[in-house]
């Protein structure tokens, strides 16, 4: 959900990308205001307007891959490394420890009221590997995890043999086969919990959307035919309606609404990967690149926080129009305010050592490694 340039300074990138990034991030509020929100609360009402589909947290994890791709070159690897987590860790841990904060100060009977074991839990991001005893202080933290393993991996890979050259594919294809092949043990009934945590813990059922912009990447420099793009890009719309299917006391239900919705999106961002950039009025441009730079902070914080909004609201009779607008609001608030305190300081404080002498290691970095 972060990438280079992220909360900070004149982005180099195309403003296509920050309408991407600011469209995921408004998809995902809207999911969570007017449809999860109902879901998870049966006490709230109805919003006049619903959005149920599950695709901006998918699509920015296919964004994420992408950039990774476009700035491993940047720099010394450990470098690119360093600057993921730096700018990923920070925002999420704050946003931990506000978020528990605030559901402990504004406890609304018969909700999830975190302690501080909970606390704990949330900040050592335990949630993949045992859901059933390390509940989410807030739901949407669960791309943090898989994306530091992903950036981890990208730069493993990317020092080793396997990820250059025609090796590379073998490594995306067989990253999208294997969890299809274990799917019917995945949903099967009961599931083993030794195999549940060791699948879930790395995430293995999204690990076609990491795949999914690597080969968006791959084709919009060329590196990959446009007829091997099209079969791998489809293998991950299969994968996302496999993994959008849930066992229910019925049976087994899809989201087709939803895997049709991240479809659309990765074909979107190829078409963006690949094109010019578009032309957008500059009082527009602004809005955008602000809202796509307090983008992460904004998705960090929106969801646990918005629905006590939602709930205080509705008690003292605000109609849910009005409420999910609070939400919105609030949300992009609080996003700014972590953005600023935590997220732009900690990565330049972070960031320090390496821009200190930071020519020199690049200079190494260029002659030793060299085009692979």
């Amino acid at each position: 959900m972060t990438t280079a340039g992220s909360g900070g300074g004149q982005s180099r990138r195309k403003i296509s990308w920050d309408l991407v990034r600011a469209g995921c991030v408004v998809l995902v509020m809207l999911y969570h205001s007017t449809s999860l929100s109902v879901f998870l609360h049966p006490e709230l009402e109805p919003r006049t307007f619903e959005f149920p589909y599950q695709v901006g947290a998918s699509l920015l994890l296919v964004v994420s891959a992408y950039f990774a791709c476009v700035t491993i070159r940047r720099g010394s690897l450990f470098r690119y490394w360093w600057g993921r987590v730096a700018r990923l860790l920070p925002s999420f841990l704050a946003a931990v420890v506000v978020s528990y904060s605030v559901l402990r100060a504004f406890p609304i009977e018969g909700w999830f009221f975190p302690l501080p074991e909970d606390l704990r839990a949330n900040l050592l991001m335990l949630w993949h590997w045992k859901p059933q005893f390390y509940p989410f202080i807030d739901g949407s933290h669960w791309t943090v995890p898989l994306q530091l393993m992903g950036f981890t991996v990208a730069a493993l890979l990317y020092r080793s043999w396997w990820g250059h050259g025609s090796r590379i594919l073998i490594v995306l294809w067989v990253a999208v086969l294997v969890p299809l092949a274990q799917w019917p043990i995945r949903i099967a009934e009961p599931i083993d919990e030794t195999y549940r945590t060791v699948v879930d813990g790395v995430g293995m059922h999204r690990w076609h959307l990491f795949v999914a912009g690597v080969a968006i990447w791959m084709w919009s420099v060329k590196r990959l035919s446009t007829p091997h793009f099209a079969a791998l890009l489809a293998l991950c719309m299969a994968a996302q309606e496999v993994h959008n299917y849930t066992r229910t006391p019925e049976g087994l239900l899809a989201d087709t609404g939803s895997s049709v919705a991240v479809a659309i999106g990765m074909c979107v961002i190829a078409l963006v990967a690949r094109s010019p950039d578009m032309a957008v009025p500059q009082p527009a441009r602004r809005a955008i690149s602000w809202f796509a730079g307090i983008s992460y902070g904004t998705f960090l914080m929106h969801q646990a926080i918005g629905y006590i909004v939602l709930r205080k609201l509705q008690d003292v009779g605000v109609d849910t129009t009005t409420q999910t607008l609070a939400m919105l609001v609030t949300g992009t608030l609080l996003g700014w305010m972590l953005t600023r305190a935590v997220e732009q300081p900690t990565h330049k404080l972070l960031m320090k050592p390496f821009k200190q002498g930071g020519g020199a290691a690049r200079t190494r970095e260029t002659k030793t490694a060299g085009p692979r």
